[in-house]
């Protein structure tokens, strides 16, 4: 038996770019970054930053790009594989790919009572804010 699923939580850090394949399967790919903070042998607080590149594929890639952006923190569920390609100048990289079977919309703290907040002089009110979740009816697998 083999087993392959990794969870995330991090901050996008690009919009996401959403493609069709010439078949119409829509496949939408964003950057995620996951911060850890530890101390050094020097005792100094060192910051490290994991990229992981993923796409979410169907109606769940459709939603990610309507309503993730830039900074967006997410929960990604998904299976991990690692990527080998030849950059610009000819170099050997790799890169960590991620196939997302479940996405989850993290509310950033505080994003509910700005909605609730006048958004100018006219009294009206932001747009509720995006939902969390995606809803297993509009999971495609």
């Amino acid at each position: 038996m083999s087993f392959n699923k990794i969870f995330i939580v991090g901050n996008l850090g690009r919009d996401p770019e959403l493609r069709y394949t010439p078949q119409g399967d829509a496949v939408c790919n964003f950057n995620v970054a996951t911060n850890e903070r530890r101390r050094d042998a020097g005792g100094e607080m060192q910051d490290k930053t994991t990229w992981f590149r993923v796409s979410a594929w169907g109606r769940m890639g459709e939603l990610a790009n309507q309503y993730l952006k830039k900074g967006s923190q997410v929960f990604i569920e998904g299976r991990l594989s690692l990527e080998e390609y030849t950059d610009r100048d000819g170099g050997q990289r790799t890169a960590l790919r991620v196939r997302a079977s479940d996405l989850q919309f993290i509310e950033r703290r505080g994003a509910a009572e700005q909605a609730e907040e006048p958004a100018g002089e006219e009294g009206g009110t932001l747009p509720p804010p995006a939902p969390s979740r995606i809803p297993d009816d509009d999971v495609p697998f």
